[in-house]
């Protein structure tokens, strides 16, 4: 009688890894020090509502319409152009980061995408704004920045995770090494980089809105300004244009992504 094989090793790694996540997380709610209740007080809730009855009617007039739209405009052309520049840049920045030039070359250059996209795109605008100065164009670079950091990534892991035998057949057979690669690996991946893409297109859109807050021009930089004069019917037609333009912004990048990858 044969012995039954013996039983794989356990591996202790995902629960451990669970168990911590779990520990952090109680740990956070204990050394914060939260209290829920003061949100449901008479008081708060009382405070909230006269708030929010601030916001109502929102300023409909033409002139204030025709300024809204302009700034709509403007964090549009923000996101977009952030995006085409970082998909730029992350393309260049994926080729060494996915290990085709080499070792040293895909961790350094790993390295440099860490740092980009560890910054967050609030942090990058204050920086470049001492460099660019007030406006959209600092907002632009901001987006740029960080979503060529998480782009290049996206395209390293996608370029290595392609199957290699399509372009080694090539190479085998007297192909050069770019055309090899742009006829072989680059359409294996093309389909996901446009997918990556068009989502960070939909963050970048968010992000943009938010960027105006601290100077970088668009919807965000008039809803800080409203908001700080209490001018809270204007501040409401601003954020109702956000929600619109979000909103407009994620249906045509979910059709675009469904098309690309039927």
């Amino acid at each position: 009688m044969s012995r039954m094989p013996a039983p794989p090793r356990r591996d202790w790694g995902t629960p451990l890894l669970v168990l911590a996540l779990v520990a952090l997380v109680v740990a956070s709610f204990a050394t914060l020090r939260l209290d829920v209740a003061a949100f449901f007080t008479p008081e708060a809730v009382d405070t909230t509502l006269e708030f929010l009855a601030g916001f109502a009617p929102p300023e409909m007039a033409t002139p204030f319409l025709l300024k809204t739209l302009n700034a709509a405009v403007e964090t549009l052309s923000m996101s977009a152009l952030g995006t085409l520049l970082a998909v730029i840049a992350g393309l260049v920045l994926a080729l060494p980061a996915a290990g085709r030039w080499g070792a040293a070359p895909r961790g350094a250059v790993r390295l440099v995408l860490n740092v980009l996209r560890s910054i967050p795109e609030l942090v990058w605008a204050a920086i470049l704004l001492v460099a660019a100065g007030l406006g959209p164009f600092a907002g632009t670079l901001a987006l740029a920045a960080h979503t060529a950091g998480v782009l290049g990534r996206l395209f390293a892991d996608a370029l290595e995770n392609a199957a290699p035998l399509p372009e080694a057949t090539l190479r085998t057979n007297g192909a050069g090494a770019l055309a090899a690669f742009f006829y072989a690996t680059l359409p294996q991946t093309l389909p996901q980089m446009l997918s990556y893409t068009l989502y960070r297109w939909e963050n970048n859109i968010r992000a943009a809105a938010v960027l105006g807050v601290v100077g970088a021009g668009g919807l965000g930089q008039m809803l800080k300004y409203h908001l700080s004069l209490f001018q809270m019917p204007s501040a409401a037609t601003v954020v109702i244009a956000m929600l619109l333009l979000v909103a407009l912004v994620d249906a045509v990048s979910f059709a675009l992504r469904r098309t690309l990858t039927r």
